[in-house]
């Protein structure tokens, strides 16, 4: 790709990064939601009258009277006051508000280049693709949210809270390739087979470990072993496989969830050191991947020890109250998604050698 034909691209590639960072902001408005129990604070998805909170104290009764047909308010928060729902009501509606400010920011330039002509043909379908996956990460969201207002539900279901974390990592990492694919040269990219399939490897270790993640978040995990290496001083739990059948343990036994996500913490630590060792050795690179070849290790070393952190921290949770370890906790998560960012980009950056394409 030419500077003149990067040039006319500018523009979009700018508009696709600044919505992969806003996206980004949506993730992390979410772990807060989460952190202080915000969810479900707001029972209705309500496109355009909901997109202000409300403006009196007749509205914020009305809100908060339907909150209190809740079963997380009867079983878990029954003694909150006004107050106290007006905070959480706060996130929640802030991780709305901004969902619907990406919209915005979406649609109004989208126009915009499209009076322009802007758009050339190759870029039709990634943004058609981005349009759609953004509206399944909504549906998705709100299937969430009311997973959480029937029954004796406490908190949303964490398999449907894994979905949405994950779509919303998958809609931010497919972002950010196709802004890569209309401002990155071509002659910065390198050719290294075995560079090329580690990285494929760690991708999808940390899909997985990114599921495990969002388990954890979604049962409340941390607590139920806040100690390290050992879990809860055992190595080999005897509540393991204590549900039947045993694969039902890998989505609701806690411990189990605990033992998972830190086996792929390690096996991921162990590739990305190996990754690093490769891709240090190889001379005559370009200086796109010399300049960033060494964020991996960086940024998984500084995963594992706030994860670690996180873990023994959580023995100091207090209901309703920001603390150590929510500080810990959404720093785990924020690390988690710069560091997949970092692995699309060597995944974008190595590429096979041409004569096995």
């Amino acid at each position: 790709m030419d500077s003149s034909i990067r040039g006319s691209r500018k523009p979009v590639a700018i508009w696709i990064f600044i919505g992969v960072g806003m996206l980004f902001i949506q993730v992390m408005l979410g772990g807060i939601t989460r952190l202080t129990g915000s969810g479900l604070s707001i029972t209705e998805w309500n496109v355009v009258t909901g997109a202000l909170p409300p403006m009196n104290e007749k509205d914020w009764v009305i809100e908060f009277d339907k909150y209190r047909q809740t079963p997380q308010y009867f079983l878990l928060n029954i003694d909150f006051s006004l107050t106290d729902f007006k905070f959480i009501f706060f996130w929640e509606w802030l991780h709305r508000f901004w969902a619907r400010l990406i919209g915005v920011a979406f649609l109004i330039p989208f126009v915009l280049f499209i009076a322009r002509r802007k758009f050339k043909a190759d870029m039709i379908r990634p943004l058609i693709i981005l349009f759609l996956l953004g509206a399944l990460q909504g549906a998705i969201g709100w299937i969430m949210v009311a997973s959480g207002l029937v029954g004796d539900a406490v908190y949303v279901k964490p398999t449907r809270l894994a979905l949405h974390f994950i779509f919303a990592l998958g809609l931010i990492s497919y972002a950010f390739w196709f802004a890569m694919q209309l401002s990155v040269p071509t002659v910065q990219k390198i050719r290294h087979r075995a560079l090329r399939n580690w990285s494929v490897i760690i991708v999808i270790l940390l899909f997985f470990q990114l599921i495990y993640g969002a388990l954890m978040a979604g049962h409340k995990a941390a607590n139920a072993a806040p100690s390290w290496p050992s879990i809860n001083g055992s190595w080999w739990p005897e509540s393991l496989l204590k549900y039947s059948p045993a694969s039902i343990n890998f989505i609701e036994n806690k411990i189990t969830i605990h033992i998972v996500h830190r086996g792929l913490a390690y096996l991921l630590l162990f590739f990305t050191i190996a990754w690093t060792v490769k891709a240090l050795r190889l001379k005559n690179t370009t200086r796109y991947f010399n300049n960033s070849r060494w964020l991996p290790l960086v940024f998984i070393a500084l995963q594992v020890a706030l994860g670690i952190f996180s873990v023994l921290t959580s023995i100091s949770i207090i209901p309703n109250q920001w603390g150590i370890f929510e500080w810990m906790a959404e720093s785990h998560q924020v690390t988690g998604m710069i560091f997949l960012l970092v692995m699309v980009w060597m995944l974008y950056l190595v590429r096979l050698p041409k004569h096995i394409l």
